[in-house]
């Protein structure tokens, strides 16, 4: 499986020949990113945030490419063919199952309005060897989900997990390796000592990728 980190949340996930692009959002977009981007088989949208969802990129990719969301994310993009997709669902791309799970988007008074984020899933795509979990934008919350790899917020700020959650939820998943994420946004920017000292001292393995990097597990 291999794994490249884009921008805040965005990933692509390359296994089994095919490739799965996760929340392709607007914030600090490249043009190089398109043709990348317009090679895949699928894409997966957590929740209807621009910085997970860029519509106007989206608008213009391959209609052959399917999209997978929420009843919000289609409600808040008619001009996208998105295929609704709710918590517990399973999809199946050839060999490769993607679980549909929970997630819990963290509200604070800047998300009033339209903002506010009232469905939200996470992913668990299996390809058989690895088990990758990418949890959208939430707190932490109870569960009995199981994952090699976690892919997970680390800005907290009543929004997501904070790095702290995020290292004791990596041990609770039964992850051998998490890769932060959602760390591009300059008005929630990272704490990189905390995220140390908290992985340290949890004994959690991670890793941060920078954007545009990737990583290969076997």
């Amino acid at each position: 499986m291999k794994i490249t980190k884009f921008p805040q949340s965005c990933l692509l996930i390359e296994t089994k020949g095919k490739k799965i692009l996760v929340d392709p959002g607007s914030l600090k977009y490249k043009d190089e990113y398109f043709d990348i981007w317009n090679s895949v088989n699928i894409i997966l949208i957590t929740h209807k945030h621009s910085d997970h969802c860029n519509t106007a990129v989206l608008e213009k990719l391959n209609k052959d490419i399917t999209i997978y969301s929420t009843s919000e994310v289609k409600e808040a993009n008619n001009s996208l063919n998105i295929n609704i997709v709710k918590e517990n669902d399973v999809l199946q791309l050839d060999d490769i199952r993607i679980e549909v799970v929970h997630a819990i988007h963290g509200y604070q008074p800047l998300l009033k309005g339209d903002k506010e984020i009232h469905e939200n899933v996470g992913y668990i795509i299996d390809d058989g060897e690895n088990r990758l979990y990418t949890t959208s934008d939430t707190i932490c919350f109870k569960n009995d989900y199981k994952a090699d790899i976690l892919c997970v917020p680390v800005t907290g700020h009543g929004l997501t997990m904070s790095a702290f959650e995020a290292s004791l939820y990596a041990k609770e998943v039964g992850a051998t390796l998490t890769i932060p994420i959602h760390m591009d946004n300059p008005a929630f920017p990272p704490d990189f000592d905390y995220i140390e000292e908290m992985f340290n001292k949890y004994e959690a393995e991670y890793e941060i990728l920078d954007n545009d990097e990737s990583i290969e597990v076997e």
